[in-house]
């Protein structure tokens, strides 16, 4: 399987530990997004995309997430203790949503993705340069940087940075207002709803849909 085709997003707040995300295009067919490129202690690292891990209040039954300090929903404080710990005794706060399985396949996405992300750095400072990563919303607290680990690093001997919030709530990178990028590869085809549906109600489905005939 070979990675045909890296798209990069560049953050510019010198702060963060965040560089930029990514989104990859494997053999031509399908899209990782949501990969973070974070700088480390030897050199940028890519992480992979991931999500974060929650529980529920025993109060109200709520879903909050591990790093949350009080109930979304009642307001009650919340334990420090939830979180399942790791070896070097980390709390594990986040789960990869995609990655690799063996060594070898992450080094040829790191390699591919640092190297676009430099390329990435130089067309920046080109004049009318246009970024063509796919925004879907990203949602990403600037701290969480700091949890991500870092390949080679005893982590023990590198204490990470705390979390910096405004006001108590998360912080959000926001997509602004820069016009769409086009699709990964071919151009997506768009379904329309069936004519004969009285113009209400549910389009009917396509006959090759996915999952059709499934019992």
């Amino acid at each position: 399987m070979d990675v045909t085709e890296v798209r990069i997003k560049l953050m510019h707040d010198p702060q963060d530990r965040l560089l930029a995300f990514c989104s990859l295009t494997f053999d031509g067919c399908f899209v990782i997004r949501d990969l973070k490129i974070i700088r480390g202690t030897k050199g940028a690292f890519v992480a992979m995309p991931s999500r974060k891990l929650t529980d529920r209040c025993a109060r109200c039954g709520g879903k909050n997430t591990l790093r949350s300090a009080y109930c979304n929903h009642c307001g009650r404080k919340l334990t420090d203790s939830r979180a399942v710990r790791m070896a070097d005794g980390r709390a594990k706060l986040y789960a990869d949503i995609a990655h690799p399985i063996n060594s070898e396949c992450r080094d040829q996405i790191q390699a591919r993705v640092i190297e676009a992300y430099d390329q990435e750095v130089i067309l920046a400072q080109q004049p009318g340069y246009v970024c063509h990563y796919d925004d879907y919303g990203d949602d990403y607290d600037p701290g969480d940087a700091g949890f991500y680990d870092e390949p080679g690093v005893d982590v023990r001997h590198h204490p990470r940075p705390p979390l910096q919030r405004s006001g108590g709530g998360s912080l959000r990178v926001d997509s602004g207002d820069e016009p769409a990028a086009p699709p990964h590869g071919e151009e997506t085809r768009r379904r329309t709803p069936a004519s004969g549906n009285g113009g209400g109600g549910e389009p009917r489905q396509d006959a090759n849909a996915f999952g059709d005939g499934v019992l």
